[in-house]
Order: structure tokens, then C-alpha cells, then sequence
């Protein structure tokens, strides 16, 4: 282990600790083995969300703009268009990542052929929400091509290329945009949550989670993830307050685990939102960690996805 996480491992075990001993009982983790497991899972955690937010520190080709190029990348794509001031398109290329997701077989190989129109164009952000329509079309007659092919990320594994069922990836690229609601800007939308928010970061992401609801396909995880991103990539000030343990099951499981007692998502999530004021270490991290965590409790296992 690192000498930095080392670090982080033991601040993360005193800050548990006293938690337990001061606030509410973690007898999940009184085992040792269990406390260490969860532990590097939360180290773990904290190093993929650092490893987005400093993406944008470091000097990054433009071949990952690129959809026909191998180094294709569509995170690192979305930070080199908000340089260039490019915001839509880069919040647009956050969405189709999230949406396709980051596949263990094929890596971003769907968002790239989606994105670069199977090397015959380009559906960026300015077409795309001009005519939604014309993207069903597209998508339709070229879906048995590109379900050859795909591979959605493990968060996304039960989503659809269809381009005419509800459900389906047409519809969610359609209902995006009419979340969006051209011609306002993506920054429009972020300013308007953040005002309407009075400024707190944390209200205008539940904001965000709430009204992104309309979009097809994008349920709990997928809202928590998307807005966890942009957060992340600096796109927009906001931060989640909470881990949204309604409608999850995985990181519900872990929960109930850590406190064992079956006890409701909202009660969880208020247990939770008191333990991440105390370990600092970001909501996103405790419900990245609890979910992994309840998989292999006994000893740490890394997964991906």
C-alpha cells in the first residue's frame, strides 16, 4: 500500500471508530478483517474519484477527441471541449459515457461508434438536439451493426441500444434533451440549480438528481453517477449530499451490513450522511465502498465498474 493511503487507512479506521463508539453502533465492523476490507475499499474508492478530478491537471492529446481513434476517450474528450469553451459538447460526451459506460470487453467502443456515427459523421450535441429524431432514425437502422459490437459498462448492463422501444437508447437520448431543453445551454441549466439552490452545492444537486428523473433509463444510479461526473470533471459546482440509498441494492445491502439492521433506504441514508461528515471522504466514496464492500465483507477484493 502507498504510503499516502496508508495514511488515508488509518484515519479512515479512527474516524469509523469513534463513529461507532460516540454516534451509532457499526457492528458490522467490530471484526477487524471486516473493518480492514471496508477500509480498502474506501482507499480504493477515494483513488477513482481522485483519478477524474485530476484528469484535468495533465496534458491530454487531441486524438482523444477522436471517435475513429484508438485513443478515443470520452471523459478526457469533455474536459479538452470545456477548455476550448465547448461546454455542451463536453457535458454531452459525460452523458453518452455514463449512459454506455466504460466496458471491461471493449472499453468506450460503443460511445465512439454512437458518438462517430459508425466513422460516417458525428452526432455531437448541436446535431443531436437540433433533431433527436433523426438520431432514432439512425440508431435504428444501424443498431444490429452495433449491438456486433457492444459492450456497456457493468453500471449499464441492462440498458439497450433499441432505438424505438421506451426504454431503449433512442428514447434516452431523446428525453435527454428534452431535460436539457434547447435552446438553453447545459451551464444554463447547472446556473439555474445552483440559483434557484441559493448557492448550496449540495441542494442543487438533489435538484438535478430530481428533475433527471425524466430521463429514460437514467434511474437512481444512473442520475447519481452522471451528476457525481460532472461534479468531478469540474463542470459544474455540485456535490451530493446524500448516497440516494432509495431504489439502490447493492449499496442498501452493504448499509444494512455496517449497521447491521434492516433498516428503510432514508434511514440508512441518514446514518450515512452523519458517518461521511465525520471520514470527509465524499458521499460517492461511502456508496462506492459499501456497495463493493458487502460483495466480499471478509477481505478485500478490487472490482471495476
Amino acid at each position: 500500500m502507498r504510503p499516502r493511503d496508508r495514511e488515508r487507512s488509518i484515519e479512515i479506521d479512527e474516524a469509523l471508530l469513534s463513529f461507532h463508539q460516540e454516534q451509532h453502533p457499526l457492528p458490522g465492523i467490530e471484526d477487524q478483517n471486516r473493518r480492514e476490507a471496508l477500509i480498502e475499499q474506501m482507499v480504493e474508492s477515494i483513488r477513482r474519484v481522485s483519478y477524474v478530478r485530476t484528469l484535468g491537471e495533465r496534458d491530454t492529446s487531441p486524438r482523444r477527441t477522436d471517435p475513429a481513434d484508438e485513443m478515443f476517450d470520452p471523459l478526457r474528450a469533455a474536459l479538452l471541449h470545456q477548455r476550448a469553451g465547448n461546454l455542451d459538447e463536453a457535458y454531452w460526451l459525460v452523458f453518452l459515457a455514463v449512459h454506455f459506460g466504460k466496458s471491461a470487453r471493449t472499453g468506450w467502443r460503443t460511445t465512439a461508434e454512437v458518438y462517430g456515427q459508425l466513422g460516417d459523421g458525428r452526432w455531437d450535441w448541436a446535431r443531436t438536439s437540433r433533431d433527436p429524431t433523426a438520431f432514432r432514425q439512425w440508431l435504428a437502422t444501424h443498431q444490429d451493426k452495433l449491438r456486433q459490437n457492444a459492450g456497456f459498462g457493468n453500471h449499464r448492463k441492462y440498458q439497450s441500444l433499441r432505438a424505438s422501444s421506451r426504454t431503449g437508447t433512442g428514447a434516452t437520448v431523446e428525453s435527454y434533451v428534452q431535460w436539457v431543453e434547447p435552446s438553453r445551454t447545459h451551464a444554463d441549466l447547472m446556473s439555474e440549480a445552483l440559483r434557484q439552490s441559493d448557492g448550496d452545492v449540495r441542494v442543487a444537486f438533489h435538484a438535478l438528481y430530481r428533475s433527471m428523473n425524466s430521463v429514460v433509463g437514467f434511474g437512481r444510479l444512473g442520475r447519481f453517477d452522471y451528476l457525481n461526473m460532472v461534479s468531478n470533471l469540474g463542470l459544474s459546482p455540485i456535490e451530493s449530499g446524500s448516497t440516494y440509498m432509495t431504489g439502490a441494492t447493492g449499496p442498501v445491502l452493504g448499509a444494512r451490513l455496517l449497521f447491521a439492521a434492516d433498516l428503510p433506504p432514508r434511514t440508512l441514508d441518514k446514518r450515512l450522511i452523519e458517518l461521511e461528515s465525520q471520514l470527509g471522504v465524499g458521499m460517492q466514496v461511502i456508496e462506492d465502498a459499501l456497495c463493493n464492500w458487502q460483495k466480499s465483507p471478509d477481505s478485500f477484493v478490487p472490482f471495476r465498474g
